[in-house]
């Protein structure tokens, strides 16, 4: 099967070419480093490093708790970070600067796998969430580095395809050390597929032990009062191009009732800030760019975050916080970020990325989920003429947060069980 696999890879690969080109001609990002796709790069200095595979932006953000504790552990280890998305590229220069050494994650060839690990020589690999590339694996096992599958989950969305591959996935998940899950859920999830139960333990999720920059609430109460401490303000973090026409319908429908309030949007995806912010205007909101106005014009009804790494500070300045993803069947993205900093939290009704957070926080009352923009204008303006109601909302998520930390501390255990030998 991955012989197989691997031909259909190989004839695949123009087309995985022609999705970066495509891609580049929104993010130009895409159009660079095509090299270190097929493994061409320079070597890390030191050999034996520990190399920590996190896909893309949200794969980043969950590891990085987990991987200034890597650090902490093995402060003689070099750390290699390698992700597959510009935006997670981006967020490894910001978050770690050269204190890491940091490629792109090589498609899933045999010559450029064994290219890539003959340049890298990692002593122990860390692979975020649902990474699960054949090729890759098989070719980590043979050379016989350990390994450790953090925060693994199998989504409802991809279980029914992780089974109909079964017969690539199981023994791919066979060669892994040690797999840590986010949940009982996904531990059987990744068992039926072919994970070794033995092998297999529940350690939570990554992000809730999401780490608050120093200063973040105080840098959020000084953006809120530049806009008006009274004025309703809803951040729409992480959205996504379809499910921006139903979110500018709910919000024009609430601006009936409140005239004041403020629309902060932060598209998902940096090749989309122009369109976003055109698609804005012709839904006839005042809109202005954060690039263009460092602070928000009084009078703007829409104002569009057009930065990167900047939603965290809009969550901590808003009063109601929807997150994007959720509108259209992209599954969801982060509803901890905006919990964390007690700010309730609504989504839509595609949450498989989140679905079990996601019901947790529904369960304890810190979130509403909406259908369509019928709903999410129905439910916002609840929200917004009821300040009680959302600061026991956001209390509720703030306290769900603190009680599901733990994983960072659980994953660095399974860690050392699969390094002890390597660290000496």
């Amino acid at each position: 099967m991955r012989v197989l696999y691997s031909l259909l890879l190989y004839l695949a690969t123009p087309a995985a070419l022609a999705y970066l080109a495509l891609r580049g001609i929104g993010d130009r990002a895409y159009l660079r480093r095509w090299r270190e796709r097929f493994a061409f790069f320079r070597r890390p200095e030191r050999p034996g490093g520990i190399w920590i595979h996190a896909a893309s932006l949200g794969e980043v953000n969950a590891a990085e708790p987990l991987i200034r504790a890597l650090a902490d552990a093995w402060p003689d280890r070099d750390l290699y970070l390698t992700t597959f998305t510009p935006t997670g590229s981006a967020r490894v220069r910001e978050r770690f600067g050269d204190d890491v050494f940091h490629v792109y994650s090589p498609l899933d060839l045999p010559g450029s796998v064994r290219r890539f690990f003959n340049r890298l020589r990692p002593g122990l690999a860390v692979i975020m969430e649902t990474e699960i590339w054949p090729n890759l694996y098989h070719e980590m096992a043979r050379r016989g580095i350990p390994s450790l599958l953090a925060n693994a989950r199998i989504s409802d969305h991809s279980f029914d395809r992780y089974r109909y591959f079964s017969r690539l996935a199981g023994p791919a998940l066979a060669g892994v050390s040690r797999i840590g899950a986010q949940s009982e859920t996904d531990a059987n999830r990744l068992r039926t597929i072919g994970a070794p139960a033995d092998r297999l333990s529940v350690t939570g999720n990554l992000k809730f032990d999401i780490e608050l920059p120093g200063g973040l609430q105080a840098d959020g109460a000084a953006i809120r009062a530049s806009w008006g401490d009274t004025r309703p303000v809803l951040v729409a973090g992480s959205t996504h191009e379809a499910e921006e026409a139903p979110l500018f319908d709910a919000f024009t429908r609430l601006l009936a009732d409140l005239p004041d309030a403020l629309l902060v949007l932060v598209p998902r995806h940096p090749e989309r800030f122009d369109r976003a912010a055109r698609a804005a205007a012709d839904a006839g909101l005042r809109t202005a760019r954060r690039s263009r106005h460092q602070n928000c014009p009084a009078g703007v009804q829409c104002y569009v975050i057009d930065a990167m790494g900047e939603l965290l500070r809009y969550y901590a300045a808003c009063d109601v916080a929807f997150v994007g993803g959720s509108l259209e069947p992209v599954g969801g993205h982060n509803v901890l970020e905006p919990a964390a900093l007690a700010r309730p939290v609504v989504v839509g009704p595609h949450t498989f990325n989140f679905a079990d957070i996601t019901r947790s926080l529904l369960d304890a009352g810190a979130a509403a989920q909406v259908a369509d923009a019928g709903e999410l204008a129905a439910v916002l303006g609840d929200l917004f003429g009821n300040p009680e109601q959302r600061g026991r909302m956001g209390e509720a998520g703030a306290r769900l947060v603190k009680q599901g930390q733990g994983a960072v501390n659980r994953t660095l255990a399974l860690a050392r069980t699969v390094f002890t030998a390597e660290a000496g």
